[in-house]
């Protein structure tokens, strides 16, 4: 499946923050010097990995996403940035980014509230697995935001990360908690850090620049392929329990045919990518020992347990018990 990220023209601010030139970053990735002179682009993926690859072969420092989020401010302009310190607090700045999350690429914010923490889940397309300083630096994003937001040494509850730093030390004095190997990305706060005000919140100006995130969203799943479209509706769909064809097909305003004849043109099928899309997403689930089985059978739309687990084997070979205890033995 084809994947693409786009690369905001803030990004030349933030790599000159971090001391680094940007047409050495692109001539190291092999890509054009003035890619970044312009307004956003959208990079494949391997591109983007490369990209990635070339900022941390610049930097040559042994705490990579550490300096990033060091270097972030809301001066440097980001859609996810602005919408996030424009929120009322961090509860709000969570659902606003799982919803215009895709405007940067195929990462998933999944946003899970109770009343004692809130949990951020990073959910990768099934066939990606990103660069460790990548999902680190997507993770302390969620702590930086928190902390600019509130003015206040806001410290997580738990951070996990499918892979982890050697130096846990150094993380752990500038996190507050030590990130822990899990399969899953995703980082929770206490239910009171989460609601507390953030200082930077400006709904008058949020209101006034929604409409072009929203514009910018609707081209994007316009010039999106029909699976990254089904793929995106699925996920918006699934938590109200609507996951079937006609109801993606309303969603994306086409008609059930057209949609299939789409998805068969680009080689795969609906069924192939709900099944992927749920399996996704019930994995990261799993991590959450708050959520029993039944609770992730209705956030992935299906109305009994029972047709869960038995769909939950055919992609896994195992049940979901098994899956959540070799998760937590990790």
């Amino acid at each position: 499946m084809r994947h693409r990220y786009a690369i905001e023209p803030g990004t030349r601010a933030l790599l000159t923050d971090m001391g680094l030139s940007t047409t050495a970053v692109l001539r190291r990735a092999g890509l054009r010097t003035d890619l970044l002179a312009g307004g956003p682009v959208w990079l494949e993926q391997a591109d983007f990995f490369a990209l990635w690859r070339a900022v941390e072969v610049e930097a040559d420092h042994p705490h990579l996403p550490l300096l990033i989020e060091q270097s972030l401010s809301p001066d440097i302009f980001a859609p996810t940035l602005f919408a996030a310190v424009m929120s009322a607090d961090l509860n709000t700045a969570a659902h606003r980014i799982s919803q215009y999350k895709r405007l940067n690429g195929p990462l998933h914010v999944a946003v899970d509230i109770t009343s004692t923490e809130t949990t951020i889940g990073l959910v990768w397309p099934a066939d990606t697995r990103p660069p460790m300083t990548l999902a680190l630096t997507e993770l302390l994003f969620w702590v930086s935001i928190a902390r600019l937001g509130t003015r206040a040494a806001i410290q997580p509850l738990r951070m996990c990360a499918q892979q982890t730093p050697t130096d846990v030390d150094v993380y752990r004095e500038v996190v507050g908690v030590e990130i822990e190997e899990s399969d899953t990305n995703r980082v929770s706060f206490s239910a009171a850090d989460a609601a507390q005000p953030f200082l930077t919140a400006n709904e008058s100006i949020w209101q006034v620049f929604e409409p072009e995130l929203r514009r910018r969203l609707t081209d994007l799943e316009a010039d999106a392929p029909p699976s990254e479209r089904v793929r995106a509706a699925l996920l918006e769909l699934l938590p109200v329990g609507r996951s079937t064809v006609a109801a993606v097909a309303s969603e994306l305003a086409v008609s059930s045919r057209t949609l299939h004849r789409q998805l068969q043109a680009e080689g795969t099928g609906f069924q192939h990518i709900l099944n992927h899309t749920r399996e996704s997403l019930a994995r990261h689930y799993l991590s959450d020992p708050n959520l029993s089985a039944t609770d992730i059978a209705f956030l992935i739309g299906y109305e009994e347990p029972s047709s869960f687990y038995r769909a939950f084997h055919t992609w896994t070979g195992a049940t979901p018990e098994q899956v959540r205890s070799a998760i937590a033995g990790r």
